[in-house]
């Protein structure tokens, strides 16, 4: 007689549940094929009145699935029968990613050459920005402190995109940070953003480093610090004493 497993402890599992399993694999047969239903794994107690028994499936494509079929016993006068067959997957079955909304899929990185990617009417990261003045000095200073445009960072998407930046590989935990010998906010290259990112982030202006044209921490650093000096001293330690142990000395 087969084990039950996961059985609810106060429910009461009837007997010819139990004794059902060749019924459930006919089940399982009549809609798959013999070919397709393997050996029995185990039934589980549904509750007092039901069960279900689990065979494991040879269909193409569905490794690690299994047949499910749910037998019912309708009182004791009643014969066993069949409720329900359904292919379901197991603890190791392979089975498809969750299914993620389209305008969620995008990820950084993805955009190319010519792709458009519009932003969201209702995205948490832009508020609305201002109205254009006629007058030609006030649009001058609007532009760089961010009014005149359609929309503005928010403060979400300044605090979202502070947190990726300080995470990433130009902030402070990052590993050529940890090996520079100073950080980008003591640098000559080193240019401050504008607005209220201007303390912790800036723009490096070194073709020569690694984060060249990028936004990085004002803690980041590399080896193109504008102050690293050259280290004139020679590049293996000399000993004051040296020992020639290559000759051998001759025999007095």
């Amino acid at each position: 007689m087969p084990a039950v497993t996961d059985a609810a402890p106060s429910a009461p599992t009837d007997p010819r549940l139990l004794a059902a399993v060749d019924q459930a694999r006919a089940a399982a047969v009549e809609l798959a094929g013999d070919s397709a239903v393997q050996g029995f794994d185990e039934v589980r107690s549904e509750d007092e009145h039901s069960a279900t028994y689990y065979f494991a499936a040879a269909q193409p494509g569905y490794r690690g699935w299994r047949w499910a079929v749910t037998v019912a016993d309708g009182g004791p006068d009643e014969p066993i029968t069949v409720s329900e067959t359904v292919l379901l997957p197991g603890s190791d079955a392979l089975v498809a990613p969750a299914w993620v909304p389209w305008q969620e899929r995008v990820r950084a990185g993805d955009l190319g050459v010519g792709d458009l990617l519009p932003s969201d009417p209702d995205d948490l990261r832009l508020v609305p920005g201002y109205l254009e003045s006629d007058d030609p000095a006030v649009e001058e200073t609007a532009y760089e402190i961010g009014l005149g445009r359609p929309r503005v960072l928010s403060r979400d998407g300044r605090s979202e995109a502070t947190e990726r930046w300080r995470d990433g590989d130009r902030g402070p935990r990052a590993d050529m940070a940890k090996a520079a010998p100073a950080t980008c906010v003591t640098c000559g290259f080193y240019l401050p953003l504008g607005g209220s990112l201007r303390a912790a982030f800036g723009a490096c202006a070194n073709e020569y480093a690694p984060a060249d044209g990028a936004v990085v921490h004002a803690e980041y650093g590399c080896g193109a610090h504008s102050d690293v000096e050259a280290d004139s001293g020679p590049i293996a330690p000399i000993a004051e004493l040296v020992y020639d142990d290559g000759v051998e000395l001759e025999s007095r």
